[in-house]
């Protein structure tokens, strides 16, 4: 059977699969089910073209790798077949944990349980499947592989992760700010004492993939609007959990009822508990509310309805935090206009605080390699001055609270 078969994508245009393992973890289930998992969570409430899945994004991923190891090699950096295929599966399955709606359901349907750990998980037992042929992968995925460069290329500041996500959302969404050259950088890429560097004519490159991230995370990620939506998502499995704790009867699907049943953390994050995860998916959600928003429960119903005909709650931001005073007005007048108490208004009046660094200086640098030799982080390499301040924590403050009527 042909596994090396050939995949036609919106941005990069024909997409090869390098070989028949990388074909055999695309056929997975496990790998399936990312094809029902939105890369943007509630974004498509906000920008209606943002429906592209989290199956999407690690093909091309896969894709990107490809062309960083040609450049690599071809620039004379050693990587072995065997590196070359941990590579392509490492980045591959980087996102496979992630539950439904991506980021915003993190932590809802697990107790402080993130994508990475289930990512992990997932590598680990794809590695029993396929007789320890991620071995390799998942070292690199861990930060732990000998050769940092390879790390990087997975997890970094300029990782193929960040180089399709910021180009594929910016493409769905329509946001045009966002499309970074990830073609140029990826070539101008080459590795120095084993760290990943970028050439000095690729700094123009960098300088507007820094400035594109800036960009995205506030007119798309943290858009205002959609960070509403996912709070009310967030609210809406935290309140069908306490009703289900109550002894309400819910209806929802197998693996959502597993979730809202049993209070699952990392300790408890076994075989099975993999395999009911597995199950789960936007679907799940999606069919839950709609069944919910005629649920004899006021809060439930009202957020479930939120969320499904996108009647969604005011969103003020502000750069102070929300003063109490502000919040105890709006859950007042929702207590005497529908008679319920405190804690169920606390479901819809509530703030928050977001917050927006383009650039992790003291974390993981992009490093810049000058033609004599010498290497510079690129915030003293540029002549761009607001690079400096791009690496300096941006925090908003939000207060959201029902419209006139909910």
């Amino acid at each position: 059977m042909n596994k090396l078969k050939i995949l036609n994508d919106p941005i990069y245009g024909f997409i090869t699969i390098p070989n028949s393992l990388i074909f055999d973890l695309i056929q997975h289930k496990y790998f399936q089910r990312l094809r029902r998992i939105t890369q943007m969570g509630m974004s498509y409430l906000v920008y209606p073209g943002a429906h592209h899945t989290r199956f999407h994004h690690a093909i091309g991923c896969v894709h990107l790798m490809q062309k960083a190891v040609n450049v690599l090699r071809f620039k004379g950096v050693a990587i072995s077949d065997d590196e070359e295929t941990g590579l392509y599966v490492a980045i591959l399955l980087h996102d496979i944990g992630h539950g439904p709606f991506s980021h915003a359901m993190e932590h809802s349907i697990a107790d402080g349980v993130s994508h990475e750990h289930i990512s992990l998980l997932f590598m680990e037992r794809l590695n029993k499947e396929f007789n320890g042929s991620l071995t390799l992968a998942i070292q690199i995925f861990k930060g732990q592989y000998p050769r940092k460069f390879m790390c990087e290329l997975i997890s970094g500041q300029l990782d193929m992760d960040r180089a399709d996500y910021l180009k594929r959302d910016s493409f769905y969404t329509g946001v045009a700010e966002g499309n970074i050259n990830s073609e140029r950088l990826i070539t101008m890429l080459h590795v120095v004492d084993d760290g990943l560097v970028v050439e000095e004519k690729g700094i123009y490159s960098v300088e507007k993939f820094i400035i594109a991230r800036r960009l995205m995370y506030w007119q798309v990620y943290l858009h205002k609007t959609g960070l509403a939506a996912e709070q009310l998502l967030i609210r809406v499995l935290q309140r069908a959990k306490e009703l289900h704790d109550k002894g309400h009867k819910l209806q929802a699907s197998k693996p959502l009822l597993y979730f809202l049943e049993n209070k699952i953390s990392l300790k408890e994050f076994n075989d099975d508990t993999l395999d009911v995860f597995a199950e789960l998916d936007d679907f799940d959600i999606i069919s839950a509310m709609k069944h919910w928003q005629h649920d004899s429960d006021f809060v439930l119903s009202n957020l479930s309805d939120m969320i499904i005909n996108r009647n969604l709650l005011t969103i003020k931001l502000r750069k102070k935090a929300i003063q109490d005073q502000a919040l105890e007005k709006h859950i007042l007048t929702l207590m005497h206009k529908y008679n319920i108490s405190r804690s169920e208004a606390q479901y819809f009046v509530f703030s928050g605080s977001i917050s927006n660094q383009a650039y992790q200086e003291k974390t993981k640098t992009i490093n810049i390699l000058h033609k004599s030799g010498k290497i510079e982080d690129i915030v003293k390499a540029s002549d761009q001055l607001n690079l400096k301040a791009l690496s300096k924590t941006v925090t908003k403050y939000y207060i959201c609270y029902p419209k006139e009527k909910l």
